[in-house]
C-alpha cells in the first residue's frame, strides 16, 4: 500500500468556486496532509491565510496562463509576481501552445526561462503545463528538451481543460525524455487510488486531482 498524501496537489480550478470551497478543500489538505493545495490566482492570499496555523507544511500552488497558455510573455509575468507576492510556493505555468505549434520554439523557451529565473530568485517552484492531449510524439519530446534547458522544477501532463488528460503511456515517455532532476506532474482525469499509485509507478512525482480525499479513503 502506497501512501499517497504527499503526492497530491489538492485542485480546484473550478470557474464557479467560492471562498467556503476554498476553505473546505484547505481543511481536507489539512486533515489528510497533502503536499500542496492548487487554486485560481484570486485565492492565493485567503489560501495563505487558511495556513497560517497549519502545524505543517502545504505548498500552494496558483496557475499562470490557465487554461490556455496564450497570454504574452508579460502578463504572464506579472501573473507570476502578483501570486508570489500573495503568497503561491509554486506556480503552474502553460506553455504557449499556439507558439509552440507555430514552431516558434525559442520564443517558447525564453518565456519559461524568464518564469523559471523569476520563480527561482523567489524560492519558488515552476511546473510547466504542456497540454500533452495536443502533442504528438515528436511534440512531446521537443516539449520536454525545451523545458528541461529552461530549467524548470516539473513537468505537468495537462491542464484538465482539454480533451484528454493524463496518459501512464505518456508519462513514461516524459520520464525517459527528461533529466532526473525535473519531476513530472500527472494531472487530468486521475479520480482514484489505483490510478494515482499508476502514475506514480510510471514515474509521476506530483499528482494533480479533485478526488484526494476520497483517493484516502479507498486506500
Amino acid at each position: 500500500m502506497t501512501n499517497i498524501s504527499q503526492y497530491i496537489d489538492h485542485t480546484l480550478l473550478s470557474p464557479t468556486a467560492s471562498e467556503t470551497d476554498i476553505r473546505k478543500i484547505c481543511e481536507e489538505a489539512w486533515i489528510h496532509q497533502f503536499k500542496a493545495v492548487c487554486v485560481a490566482p484570486t485565492y492565493v492570499a485567503y489560501t495563505k491565510e487558511m495556513f497560517e496555523f497549519c502545524p505543517i507544511r502545504i505548498e500552494i500552488v496558483s496557475v499562470i496562463g490557465f487554461p490556455l497558455g496564450y497570454s504574452t510573455t508579460e502578463t504572464k509575468i506579472a501573473e507570476a509576481k502578483n501570486a508570489i507576492r500573495d503568497g503561491a510556493t509554486e506556480l503552474d505555468v502553460v506553455m504557449n501552445i499556439a507558439q509552440f505549434k507555430s514552431m516558434a520554439y525559442l520564443s517558447v523557451r525564453e518565456e519559461l526561462k524568464q518564469l523559471s529565473d523569476l520563480a527561482h530568485e523567489n524560492n519558488v517552484l515552476l511546473k510547466v503545463i504542456i497540454e500533452t492531449a495536443y502533442l504528438d510524439s515528436f511534440d512531446l519530446y521537443t516539449a520536454c528538451e525545451i523545458c528541461a534547458e529552461a530549467k524548470t522544477d516539473f513537468v505537468k501532463t495537462s491542464t484538465g481543460f482539454a480533451p484528454t488528460g493524463a496518459d501512464i503511456e505518456i508519462v513514461k515517455k516524459m520520464r525517459s525524455i527528461l533529466p532526473p532532476e525535473i519531476k513530472i506532474k500527472a494531472s487530468g482525469g486521475i479520480k482514484t487510488y489505483d490510478q494515482a499509485v499508476a502514475f506514480i509507478e510510471a514515474g509521476a512525482d506530483r499528482i494533480g486531482t479533485s478526488s484526494g480525499v476520497m483517493m484516502m479513503t479507498e486506500k
